[in-house]
């Protein structure tokens, strides 16, 4: 008897370990059950029986500033990552984002187990920045998976196997009931025609410190010019307390969603069913920006980073927005504020130009309709041809 497939999957981050989540799941469906799954992840993909070798958040460090108090652990991390994959000698790793820990490890798994398939999930974004990235992996790497339908070009002609699965958005909303969004303002008594505003200041401590500011002045000048507009906020367990404090000043009526005590599903649906309540949004830079679009939530996107990373990001970046729906669909669709340009009158006057004009919310969404045709929405899932072209990664390689 042929024994099961052995897969190997580390994930670096909460938007890594969620597509891990469900690769395991479709893993398992695809193969009826018949994979062993080990490695290294978060809440969701321990919530799919994961036992990790390590915690996930002991490598979760975003940025070359806030790297580099962390350098001893993550080295130490991810020896044992290396330790691990080298014991098992499975027939594939899946490396998902954490791009320089997945790099590093991969390299090392290449040459210490040598039949294993070496697969990334979320190409590099080598369409922005560091274009030679492209050759490099295809050194080392079997398969990359991308999420948007532009990036395979830029890998397969450096001879590296890269298939489009989609984006993971495309079929998480398409989970949440139709009538979510009037079911949480019933609970959080807000009227059906009452404006709200949907407030997204990131996951990390970092991001709530450098956006609180500019966020809160623009949360206070809206509660002023619109007295019955109310805030609804979803946070992130890791940050609750934090945003708890953030908005203890703020005069509008602010609804905070805390997860904690939540299941990681019942956490992100019951996000999912504020943004589908919203009217409105102000979001940090990031993947929420493309789960609000996919919702239709016209937005404002504002972002501040430390110094160091913002002049390596204007050495490096090759394209001129920081927004993944502007970035598919090639135009400005939304109306993003980075650095110094990140202030509250700023953002302010933007969020007013979508409260009170119905054709700058129409022009979004028109763009958000034509950025998730283009990621396949309505069509096969993102994990299910995630879990395909990893298994067929394996068959090549045998």
């Amino acid at each position: 008897m042929t024994a099961p497939p052995h897969i190997f999957i580390l994930a670096g981050e909460s938007s890594g370990d969620r597509l891990g989540a469900a690769l395991m799941r479709r893993l398992r469906e695809e193969t009826n059950g018949a994979v062993k799954i080990t490695g290294v992840g978060g809440e969701a993909m321990i919530s799919e029986g994961l036992e990790p070798i390590f915690p996930m958040q002991d490598i979760a460090v975003m940025g070359l500033v806030e790297l580099i108090p962390h350098l001893r652990r993550i080295r130490n991390r991810l020896d044992l990552a290396t330790q691990a994959v080298e014991a098992a000698k499975p027939d594939a790793l899946v490396t998902i984002d954490a791009q320089v820990f997945s790099g590093i490890l991969a390299k090392r798994v290449r040459i210490k187990s040598p039949k294993s398939a070496l697969i990334h999930y979320v190409a590099p974004t080598v369409w922005a920045w560091k274009p030679w990235r492209a050759r490099k992996l295809a050194g080392y790497l079997d398969r990359v998976l991308a999420l948007f339908p532009f990036e395979p070009p830029y890998f397969e002609k450096e001879g590296l196997v890269c298939d489009f699965v989609g984006h993971p958005v495309v079929e998480r909303v398409a989970a949440l009931p139709k009538d979510a969004g009037s079911s949480l303002r019933d609970e959080l008594g807000i009227s059906r025609d009452g404006q709200v505003l949907l407030i997204a200041p990131g996951s990390r401590t970092s991001e709530i410190a450098r956006l609180g500011g500019p966020f809160g002045e623009a949360a206070s000048s809206l509660a002023a010019r619109f007295p019955n507009l109310e805030i609804v906020l979803p946070v992130a367990s890791a940050v609750a307390d934090e945003v708890d404090a953030m908005v203890a000043d703020w005069p509008a009526k602010t609804h905070v969603l805390d997860p904690r005590g939540l299941s990681f599903e019942e956490a992100e649906m019951r996000k999912f069913a504020a943004f589908s309540a919203a009217d409105f949004a102000l979001a940090a830079s990031g993947t929420v920006t493309l789960e609000l679009a996919a919702l239709r939530v016209p937005m404002v996107v504002g972002y501040r980073m430390p110094k160091l990373n913002e002049f390596i990001a204007r050495r490096m970046m090759s394209v001129d927005t920081g927004t993944l729906v502007n970035i598919i669909t090639g135009e400005k669709v939304v109306p993003e504020y980075w650095q110094d340009q990140c202030n509250g009158e700023a953002l302010v006057a933007a969020l007013i130009s979508l409260i009170e004009d119905k054709k700058a919310c129409d022009h979004q969404i028109t763009g958000f309709d034509k950025a998730f045709s283009a990621l396949g929405e309505g069509d096969v899932s993102p994990s299910l041809r995630a879990a395909r072209s990893v298994l067929a990664a394996l068959e090549t390689k045998t």
